[in-house]
């Protein structure tokens, strides 16, 4: 179960660094425009594809560490699922788009193909399914993790509905509040690991 539990934080950390790094040193690359998909993309694409791969597989033993130490089933089916998405959105990279990589023309393409279409259904999946994980630990958990669960999921799935709203319409902030989201999201789980591991 240690183990289990120490892949759920470990894999919260090394996703957020690796991306924050990769995204800071990346020519044309603009951190608070550009999603973090897009890193996917390009010669050092594989960086990223292997951040949502390696975590993804992360977050599903933190799953199984989770269901053993809480003794519930939702919350760590739900954590699974967020594991599995991510695996998907390493797997199936977004189209290229909105100036990145270099030499791609800015704006979103009038027709996006197959795999864009399946890369936005799985990064719903992984946002989604984490708030949803929030509401069900939320559930399962007493006092102030019930209420930081509960708060978590709130925000995330706020974020979601700006995010998309900014999406849409093509903002130079929408790279932003992705981060801001994932950082609310992936923070949560890095701590809620590292708090069933001390007890």
């Amino acid at each position: 179960m240690t183990l289990l539990l120490t892949c759920g934080s470990v894999g919260a950390v090394l996703f957020v660094v690796t991306f924050l790094i990769d995204g800071a040193t990346r020519p044309s690359y603009r951190p608070l425009y550009h999603p973090v998909s897009a890193l996917a993309l390009g010669s050092r694409g594989w960086v990223q594809t292997s951040n949502f791969v390696v975590t993804g597989v992360l977050m599903i033993a933190a799953a199984a560490g989770t269901r053993e130490a809480l003794d519930v089933t939702i919350g760590p089916a739900l954590l699974a699922l967020f594991g599995v998405a991510l695996v998907v959105s390493g797997a199936v990279t977004m189209d290229p788009m909105r100036g990145y990589p270099p030499g791609t023309e800015e704006g979103t393409p009038a027709v996006l193909s197959r795999r864009q279409k399946v890369h936005d259904i799985f990064g719903f999946v992984v946002f989604s399914s984490l708030g949803a994980t929030a509401i069900a630990f939320g559930l399962a958990l007493e006092g102030g993790w019930k209420v930081y669960s509960f708060a978590t999921a709130a925000l995330i799935i706020v974020l979601i509905v700006v995010f998309v709203t900014a999406w849409e319409r093509d903002s130079p902030r929408s790279g932003l509040l992705q981060r801001l989201m994932i950082l609310v999201g992936w923070t949560w789980v890095a701590l809620l690991c590292l708090s069933l591991l001390t007890p």
